[in-house]
Parts: structure tokens; sequence; C-alpha cells
């Protein structure tokens, strides 16, 4: 998988990429990442990118011309499968877009800045505008990060157990289950029997009711969510 990121602050971005997971996938040329500085495409030499919006209002507003330069050139380079846009006002991130996502070949990601950007380009350019939660970054550098975490541990061979993707929360719209490890006691806190017992049916039972339980208490929206896809 290809990734290209437009962004105005590239040094924000860059250093989720350069450690754990996200560096092993790219070591292992399972992704390949490339930073685009919005500045390189500005008007005038001293790097303008964005503008007072029209009608008034607080607030500056990323330009369409660099955003399009950029674009186009990338675009004119190969074909891109999504063109994203991190914004606030989008559908919120979930684990089924993160599965989608992760099986596609190339993508850009936009992120946004000040007031955000142009509505021309997201009328011209964005196949998919993604939100991470109903609140306002100062950019979309980090919703962008949050985006690629998602989507690049779900490609095969990023993590070292392939199995250990598909146990995560909200894959089945459960939470995941407690988990344990050594020592079985700890200051008189046990680890459950079950889970000692070497008998798999019985865990994977237990595992189940204990997610579905602890989805009840937490997250009860995300049985209703089942219950809605299935009508």
């Amino acid at each position: 998988m290809r990734i290209d990121i437009i962004t105005v602050s590239p040094e924000l971005i860059q250093s989720p990429f350069e450690y754990s997971i996200l560096k092993r996938a790219q070591d292992k040329e399972l992704v390949d990442i490339h930073f685009h500085n919005l500045r390189d495409f500005s008007l005038n030499k001293y790097g303008k990118i964005d503008d007072y919006q029209f009608g008034g209002g607080a607030g500056m507003v990323l330009m369409m011309e660099p955003i399009d330069k950029c674009l186009t050139k990338l675009i004119k380079e190969r074909a891109y499968d999504e063109i994203i846009y991190m914004t606030p006002d989008a559908k919120t991130l979930d684990q089924s877009l993160a599965n989608k996502l992760s099986s596609i070949e190339n993508m850009i990601i936009l992120t946004g800045h000040y007031k955000g950007v142009d509505q021309r380009v997201r009328d011209k350019f964005i196949t998919k505008e993604v939100s991470i939660g109903d609140y306002v970054l100062s950019g979309g550098e980090l919703a962008a990060a949050v985006l690629c975490d998602a989507v690049i541990r779900l490609i095969p061979g990023v993590l070292g157990d392939e199995t250990s993707a598909l146990t995560d929360s909200f894959q089945d719209n459960l939470l995941a289950p407690p988990v344990y490890t050594r020592p079985a006691e700890y200051d008189g806190l046990k680890v459950p029997e079950v889970l000692l017992s070497g008998n798999f049916p019985k865990i994977d039972e237990w595992r189940h009711e204990e997610a579905l339980k602890r989805t009840k208490q937490i997250r009860p929206d995300l049985l209703n969510k089942d219950k809605n896809e299935s009508q």
C-alpha cells in the first residue's frame, strides 16, 4: 500500500511513522509513506497557502490552488483508490472503515488546518471524508496518523500474530474481553481459573461472554448497531 499525506506541518506527523508497528510495516515494504508539504505548492515565495474566508468570519481557510497543484501532480503519477480529507464534520472512523481501507492499494490523505479547506477542493477531489471524533484539533495531522495506524496494522504481515487484529475491539461490534498474563496471582488478585484450564472451547466461551458483558456496560450502542446492520 502507498499512502501520500498532504500537510501544512510534515514535521508534526512524521514521528509516529518512525517507531513501532508503523516503522516495521515500512521496513517490511508492506506500506510506502510519502509526505508532501503544501507550502511547496504555494502561490508565492513566502509560502502563502491560506486566505480570509468570503463572507467574513474568524479563521483562515486553505486555498484551493496549492491543493489543486499538489493533488493534480500526484494523480498524474498513479491511480488512487481513495482521496481522503480529515475533518471533524464527517463520518466517524470505525473498525469497519479501517478494514475496508486496509485492502486498497493507494490513497491520499489531505489534512485540514485553520478553518479547513476551500469547499471546492472537497467537491472536486475528495472521495471520502473521515473524522476521528466529535471534537476539533488544531490540524488534521494527528487525525491522519490515527487513521494510518488503524489501517496499516490490518495489512497482512504487519503484525507478528496474524490473528491478533481479528480479536481487537470492534471487529465484531463487541469490546475486547479482559486479558491477563503471568503471574497467575499477584497481591491476592487471581487470574480467572478458566484461562488456566487449557480447555480452549471453554476459554472462547468465557471470552465471548465477558466481551458481551463489557459491551453492554460500556458501549451498548454497539449492540444496537449490530441489530440495525442485520435488518
